[in-house]
């Protein structure tokens, strides 16, 4: 079984890219759904012990995923491309495909607010735990995702715990209102 992770963010994609994989929570659960179909044609061994769950924000769109075909990151990203009918061509070099321990560490980076635009920002936590309840709802969690995402929110829990990163309010609308009190001298105006 091969652990990934595959999606695009603010960092890879435009926003009317973003924007065209983006999906609304009630979406969730049927691409969960979808995904774990799209593994099984793909040629895993078994139907059911294919794992996915799917974090759409704003700046990014993830699937989390554990399958035992042959080439996952692969056919992660063309179910990307095939469910929201794209262009796999035009779509593939916004995508980060990550294996294994690096999907680890990516998703400890996003739990934590590091991966974010506004670095810290604390509301990815809130929606990366309402993406996992989907997706367990939806069957796509099994052993290896509960257990990354569980780990996942742990890191979390210690960054903010540990260090100073949630010390300051921190939101697009936040940086916004301080970085226009440094240019204007009166915002108000």
């Amino acid at each position: 079984m091969q652990l990934l992770a595959v999606g695009l963010n603010h960092t890879t994609a435009p926003v009317s890219l973003r924007e065209q994989l983006a999906l609304a929570p009630d979406q969730l659960g049927r691409a969960v759904q979808a995904a774990r179909s799209w593994f099984a044609r793909q040629g895993a061994h078994e139907a059911s012990g294919n794992e996915a769950a799917i974090l759409s924000t704003c700046n990014r769109t993830e699937m989390y995923a554990a399958s035992d075909i042959a080439h996952p990151l692969d056919a992660s990203a063309q179910f990307l491309a095939h469910y929201h009918a794209l262009n796999f061509a035009e779509l593939r070099p916004h995508l980060y495909m990550l294996p294994q321990d690096s999907a680890v560490r990516h998703a400890f980076r996003v739990a934590s607010g590091l991966d974010s635009m506004v670095l810290g920002e604390p509301q990815i936590l809130g929606q990366m735990k309402d993406a996992v309840r989907t997706a367990e709802q939806a069957g796509g969690l099994g052993t290896y995702l509960h257990q990354l995402f569980q780990r996942s929110f742990a890191v979390a829990k210690e960054v903010r715990t540990t260090t100073e990163i949630g010390a300051h309010s921190v939101s697009m609308a936040a940086a916004a209102v301080r970085l226009s009190q440094r240019i204007f001298d009166r915002i108000a105006d």
